[in-house]
């Protein structure tokens, strides 16, 4: 397997999905926009006996999202699996109610959660027919996009809208081999080793927060054959946030 992870360079959920395939035996293309951060991640990869290759540019830029398909097929061959991580809203605009947020404010939440997801989507697909053998998308949302989500209504409705783009994908490319799902991630601490859970956090059900390394393994599974009849739909990853009722029993 030949995998583009974008924004896979970052030490939180990044990073531990570009580890995860790369244990499971993919080449990895490593795209980030800090060329430090890929360079180190590649290397990381590499040294532990995985092929990799740092990839850089922002993923506002249609060019450079185009140019990590592209550089990961002639790199690899092919591309097989397509990540996308990069997302969030507070580590880009402020965390503010609806009416304070600014057009500006709300187009960059677009931008980085759902509009290059867009374009990575459509690079990636024109790949895989191109190859005629099919392909996996993976990209990373987030329970904002399933519940409410206040202070951050842009951020929210980019990844709904990401959750709406992968069943379209799905519907639409099924016959072409090409499966797209999301990873839905509740709260992941993104500053603790992933063999090493938080300390207990008594609003979640299952008692913690989440680990990069729990939505590694679910990016992985949609990634593989394991889950070959899988498609258009978000595995949630929260420790239970989303079915917790409002009354215990």
């Amino acid at each position: 397997m030949n995998a583009l992870v974008i924004g896979g360079g970052g030490e939180g959920i990044g990073r531990a999905i570009s580890r995860a395939f790369a244990t499971a035996g993919a080449a990895v293309a490593v795209a980030d926009i800090d060329p430090e951060r890929a360079r180190d991640a590649a290397k990381e990869l590499t040294e532990a006996g995985a092929r990799a290759v740092p990839l850089t540019g922002d993923v506002r830029s249609r060019p450079a999202v185009d140019g990590f398909v592209a550089d990961t097929v002639a790199g690899f061959g092919r591309l097989d699996t397509l990540v996308t991580v990069v997302g969030g809203q507070v580590a880009f605009v402020p965390a503010v109610r609806l009416h304070e947020m600014s057009d500006d404010d709300w187009d960059l939440a677009y931008e980085m959660n759902l509009r290059y997801v867009a374009r990575a989507v459509r690079a990636a697909i024109r790949a895989f027919l191109a190859q005629g053998s099919g392909g996996s998308i993976v990209s990373v949302g987030s329970v904002a996009g399933i519940m409410a989500a206040p202070t951050q209504a842009g951020y929210g409705a980019a990844k709904a809208g990401l959750a709406s783009l992968a069943r379209t994908v799905a519907a639409e490319y099924a016959g072409d081999k090409i499966r797209m799902n999301i990873v839905a991630c509740g709260a992941i601490s993104t500053a603790t080793a992933n063999s090493a859970p938080p300390d207990e956090v008594p609003e979640i059900p299952m008692g913690r927060l989440g680990v990069p390394g729990d939505a590694a393994v679910a990016a992985v599974y949609l990634a593989s054959p394991a889950s070959s009849y899988v498609t258009g739909q978000s595995l949630v990853v929260d420790g239970g946030v989303t079915v917790r009722g409002p009354f215990s029993v």
